[in-house]
């Protein structure tokens, strides 16, 4: 568990968050829009998991969004503006841009699935939907967090296999790819032989049966529902926006953006706060435990 505030409150309010922040990015292409999120998610990133949100940013995230800015214009020549040929193939601004917006959309959602993780931890996810689906909240929650155990697992066995003199890092090329395949062979036997444990222990606690009662530590209290009628208004107002075209972008064949209005500010400002709700809760608990330290 962090110790964010905003992960203190009901799993409902955190999976609404981040429900909308995730589908917003991925379909608001918009370069205001896809500029907020990124930078709300980076914040909140870095927040959440310090310093390793940095390395992540700069040794993945920043390769990665390279990656995808040069493939588009390089296989994709639509738009009207041509910038330069390469093999007489036109590199577009249009594909350029198209190609950045793809890129901040892909960082973007990634960053907000790292905090996705830090805050929606298991315990939540099946509290939330445990008695709805019961089998496939199992399934899910077993999917997101098998990554960070499997890594866990994985530096485990390595270590291991440096005592005994198999260690993936030394001698011959041959020699490193052997002790790779014995290390990745018996992560997989670990990997289903627990599943196959996990699957057992939930049959013979009745996991999934009609009647089965679950205990549950949360509870939806008014503080919950301020935030979660807050974020509803929020969605509102970002959802009427998109009804009226503020979110949309047209990058083929040539880029027209819609004039940037009043109304505009407004929309921009709503997602902006409604991608910033952590931070914002985040500071307010931070503010109110200093002032209780400074009373003592």
């Amino acid at each position: 568990m962090t110790n964010s505030g905003f992960s203190s409150y009901h799993p409902a309010v955190n999976f609404l968050f981040f429900a909308a922040v995730l589908l917003f990015s991925m379909f608001f292409l918009h370069p205001v829009f896809l500029g907020i999120s990124f930078v709300c998610s980076l914040a909140y990133a870095v927040r959440l998991n310090g310093v390793r949100a940095i390395k992540f940013s700069l040794l993945g995230l920043l390769p990665m969004m390279l990656l995808v800015a040069l493939i588009n214009p390089a296989f994709n020549h639509d738009g009207v503006t041509v910038l330069v040929y390469v093999n007489d193939n036109p590199i577009t601004l249009e594909a350029v841009c198209y190609g950045l917006a793809a890129a901040v959309m892909f960082a973007s959602v990634l960053l907000w699935f790292s905090c996705y993780n830090a805050v929606m931890t298991s315990d939540k996810f099946l509290s939330l939907f445990g008695r709805v689906i019961p089998a496939l909240s199992m399934l899910l929650s077993m999917c997101l967090r098998f990554v960070p155990r499997f890594k866990a697992q994985a530096r485990v066995i390595a270590q291991a296999q440096r005592c005994v003199g198999r260690d993936p890092g030394a001698g011959s090329l041959l020699r490193r790819a052997k002790n790779g395949m014995q290390i990745l062979s018996i992560l997989t036997t670990w990997a289903l032989e627990n599943a196959v444990d996990t699957a057992d222990s939930m049959k013979a606690r009745g996991y999934g049966l009609k009647g089965r009662t679950s205990f549950s530590l949360y509870r939806f209290d008014r503080r919950d529902t301020a935030v979660f009628l807050g974020l509803l208004s929020l969605l509102v107002l970002v959802f009427a926006g998109a009804a009226l075209g503020e979110n949309s972008m047209q990058y083929f064949p040539r880029l027209v953006q819609k004039e940037v209005t009043g109304l505009s500010a407004v929309i921009y400002a709503g997602y902006a706060l409604l991608c910033l709700t952590p931070l914002i809760l985040d500071g307010k608990e931070a503010l109110k435990w200093r002032r209780l330290l400074s009373k003592t």
